[in-house]
């Protein structure tokens, strides 16, 4: 399975979101590698991370379109609540033993590049609007500052 590569057609124009869609990227890539070497531990740790991670990304990326008032929030939800699932079945069946990294790694280039493409570009315009007035509050106690400590444990985007 050959690695995933970020495409310019991928960027959002949101900072904070294309850094995020980054990373969950780079830990695709990550777990291709852990499969590579043959090493369970190591696959098992790289999923645990794409799942914590995913799942903290749906949870701001929904916050961001529910602060900008996004008409389409609910079914986008539904849609990160049907991936959240299918990854969760992933990480059961691999915890029944089943090698699930091939398979998992063909999910993610396919679902999270069309999501990113189509179904996160909806939300576009509604939220950068939205943004420019959230992160003219550089404060440490903006909102933008606390919602990344909340979801991801740092300060800055």
């Amino acid at each position: 399975m050959t690695a995933l590569v970020w495409q310019e057609d991928l960027n959002t124009g949101i900072d904070v979101i294309d850094h995020q869609h980054r990373r969950i990227v780079t830990i695709a890539n990550a777990l291709r590698e852990a499969q590579a070497q043959g090493d369970r531990d190591a696959v098992a740790l790289v999923l645990e991370e794409l799942v914590d991670y995913t799942l903290s990304h749906f949870t701001f990326e929904e916050a961001l379109m529910e602060d900008a008032g996004y008409e389409f929030v609910d079914p986008h939800k539904r849609l990160h609540d049907l991936f959240a699932a299918r990854i969760r079945r992933y990480k059961e069946r691999f915890r029944q033993g089943e090698d699930i990294a091939t398979e998992l790694q063909t999910l993610l280039t396919r679902w999270l590049f069309e999501h990113i493409r189509h179904d996160d570009r909806s939300y576009v315009d509604s939220v950068r609007r939205n943004m420019l007035h959230l992160t003219a509050d550089t404060r440490e106690n903006g909102w933008l500052a606390v919602a990344l400590r909340r979801f991801f444990g740092h300060k800055g985007a």
